[in-house]
């Protein structure tokens, strides 16, 4: 059996690689998508999130962070995960194919201007491919959050995040720092 303290050290050690292989172009990433939702929300528009999993946890806390707060008290802000209402994705995937469950609430929801943040650790989920598809359809702007050399999310969004790790629990720990980080630069810019 193995030692639960080496265990833990290992991917302490992965984490720390990880990290440390983050350089310029995680922070024009953040910079990038930061300015995004700026542009979006002094507009009036929205910013909506979605993924599936831990990515649709992440969706939830990013919006979380910026309809509540992250670090200041300020007006909230119009920020969506696509991922929360049960009602509709058990409807969804009841009348129509899983593939179509953030799609077609992108077609319901996205309008021209907004900005659709799609992540995906694989970058090959069918759901969050359609979901870009449909909003770069509408006239939004798409940046992907994602890992494993980016997969077809980076290629088919505006812009992307690829996390420089192939192993799951290592892309989700930077889309973690990504996700913290956007949210910091939105909630300075849209405060006062």
């Amino acid at each position: 059996m193995t030692d639960p303290k080496a265990l833990v050290r290992s991917r302490l050690v992965e984490a720390q690689a990880a990290y440390a292989e983050l350089g310029d172009e995680f922070l024009e990433a953040v910079a990038t998508a930061a300015e995004w939702a700026q542009d979006t929300l002094r507009a009036g528009g929205g910013v909506f999130l979605l993924g599936n999993g831990g990515s649709a946890a992440d969706a939830q806390h990013w919006a979380a962070e910026l309809v509540g707060r992250y670090l200041e008290d300020r007006q909230p802000l119009n920020v969506l995960a696509l991922t929360t209402n049960s009602s509709t994705l058990t409807a969804l995937v009841n009348d129509y194919p899983a593939e179509e469950v953030f799609e077609r609430q992108v077609r319901a929801h996205v309008r021209e201007g907004d900005l659709l943040v799609a992540i995906s650790t694989s970058g090959e989920s069918q759901n969050v491919l359609r979901a870009v598809s449909a909003a770069k359809e509408l006239g939004a702007k798409t940046f992907g959050v994602t890992g494993k050399g980016g997969g077809r999310l980076a290629s088919t969004c505006d812009a992307a995040f690829i996390s420089p790790s192939s192993d799951t629990p290592r892309i989700q720990e930077t889309h973690l720092l990504f996700g913290h980080c956007w949210c910091e630069l939105v909630e300075r810019a849209c405060s006062g």
